[in-house]
């Protein structure tokens, strides 16, 4: 590991800017290759064999850009592919379940933590999994929200139709007594401001993106990886669908400027 390579981060669409702009706030002087499967989005009612193909193909693209480390900002791979991902390449592979638990396990009072996410994730049973892994008494309740990444990927985060699509999810789970609420999806806390209206100031919402990145920062650092201070290039961002609905959209939620130069890259088969 080099300190000049890139940071690789990858999602379905545009959720994965969340992340990027956290690595951007805590290591501002890193370089990220992003790849958006925005032609394939959502990912939430694909397959397991789509998901790992999908993620698989995605993570060589980026290891072949020189990506020193690769954040899986897709909850729905985290879910299913990370083993295999971990498994089959050298460089270090991050995912966003596993950080975004042990913050909600530091933030519960009352050991009934609710997950938001895609309904692949929610089938996987994966936040559920890793809770019980470290916490056997806390319990787990989870929502598939099929609704709402369309919404995000549309630029759709206020109004009324957002707000009913919220309260259909996630009124169920305050009415089950959750007081932490993980975003289990990283298109999520693009709507965080109406999840909270409906969640009420009772339910700490929980955004894996910064976790995420310190555990990043951890594996960087302990490699030798952190670039210095004034290190940073330009990010490059490519999309397997169309640039400009990324770019607008994109723009619409992070307002990164950069984001104008993506560059469309079809990577994938049906």
């Amino acid at each position: 590991m080099q300190p000049v390579q890139p940071v690789g981060v990858f999602d379905s669409g545009v959720g994965g800017l969340t992340v990027a702009l956290e690595i951007s706030r805590q290591l501002p002087a890193e370089t990220i290759v992003y790849y958006g499967d925005t032609a394939h989005v959502p990912y939430g009612s694909r397959t397991v064999e789509e998901l790992i193909f999908f993620a698989d193909t995605i993570t060589r693209f980026l290891v072949e850009q020189g990506a020193k480390a690769i954040v899986d900002a897709c909850n729905t791979t985290s879910a299913v592919a990370l083993p295999y991902l971990k498994q089959k390449y050298d460089v270090p592979i991050i995912g966003v379940i596993e950080p975004g638990v042990k913050e909600a396990l530091k933030a519960t009072r009352n050991g009934r933590i609710g997950v938001i996410a895609t309904e692949a994730t929610i089938a996987s049973r994966a936040h559920e999994k890793a809770v019980q892994a470290h916490a056997a008494d806390v319990q787990v309740f989870g929502r598939a929200c099929p609704k709402l990444v369309p919404l995000v990927e549309a630029g759709k985060v206020s109004g009324p139709e957002v707000e009913g699509a919220v309260r259909e999810y996630v009124e169920p789970l305050v009415n089950a007594g959750i007081d932490t609420l993980i975003l289990g999806c990283t298109h999520y806390p693009f709507l965080a401001p109406v999840i909270q209206e409906v969640t009420g100031p009772g339910v700490i919402l929980v955004d894996p993106a910064a976790a995420t990145v310190r555990e990043l920062k951890e594996v960087l650092a302990s490699a030798g990886g952190l670039r210095g201070a004034h290190g940073s290039k330009a990010h490059t961002f490519y999309v397997s669908g169309d640039p400009q609905t990324f770019y607008r959209v994109g723009m619409q939620l992070v307002g990164w400027p950069e984001l104008k130069g993506t560059r469309k890259l079809y990577l994938l088969g049906e």
